[in-house]
């Protein structure tokens, strides 16, 4: 198989991934399968550009979330309150129809006695959502990471999101967001806690 395609229509990062023959001609099948022609003009880079695309969609396999959250800090000053990110936007597709799933996320620990750069948490998020997901299991796997890693005494993720596969088809339902939460620790176990962070994650 030809593992190196012309690159003369690409450029930048996405003309140095070459994609196996057997990768393209299962897009052009698609193409095919959905009624349209591959060898048409608009459609013959199609195939190399969607293969790259969803390389680039799913790079989340290719990397351990987790090791974002190494590299922690001791000198904070006595601070021992909330750490919050608040609406970290966040793309993912769907385990079921492969369709976008757009939205953001709020996360949220209580340290023990270590903090981690806050750009670590968005990094955690989207190794995570680039992979084939839920939202239930990508809510519960940021927060599971957290908590693993750092030892906090509590960890609250939010997430709201919008799916491609009810507002493009099957319901065809726009302006629906789906909401989901996971509690570790004090947030899970403390009402006063979990109040707390849900109202700072919620206030504007």
């Amino acid at each position: 198989m030809n593992y190196l395609a012309d690159h003369s229509h690409f450029d930048g990062a996405e003309a140095k991934l070459a994609v196996p023959d057997h990768v393209q001609d299962a897009i052009r099948e698609l193409i095919r399968w959905a009624g349209d022609d591959p060898q048409r003009e608009g459609l013959q880079d199609t195939p190399l550009r969607v293969a790259r695309a969803w390389r680039e969609y799913c790079q989340g396999y290719d990397e351990d979330p987790g090791a974002h959250l190494a590299r922690t800090f001791e000198e904070v000053g006595g601070y021992e309150e909330i750490v919050l990110l608040k609406d970290i936007p966040f793309q993912s597709h769907c385990e079921h129809h492969m369709a976008p799933i757009t939205g953001t996320a709020s996360i949220a620990y209580l340290p023990s006695k270590r903090v981690v750069g806050i750009s670590k948490l968005a990094r955690v998020l989207h190794g995570y959502a680039q992979r084939l997901q839920i939202q239930e299991r990508l809510t519960a796997q940021v927060a599971q990471s957290i908590w693993d890693n750092l030892h906090p005494q509590g960890v609250a993720v939010v997430i709201e999101a919008q799916h491609g596969c009810m507002t493009g088809r099957g319901v065809r339902t726009h302006g629906v967001g789906m909401v989901t939460s996971r509690m570790l620790g004090c947030f899970l176990t403390d009402p006063d806690s979990r109040k707390e962070v849900l109202s700072l994650m919620t206030k504007r």
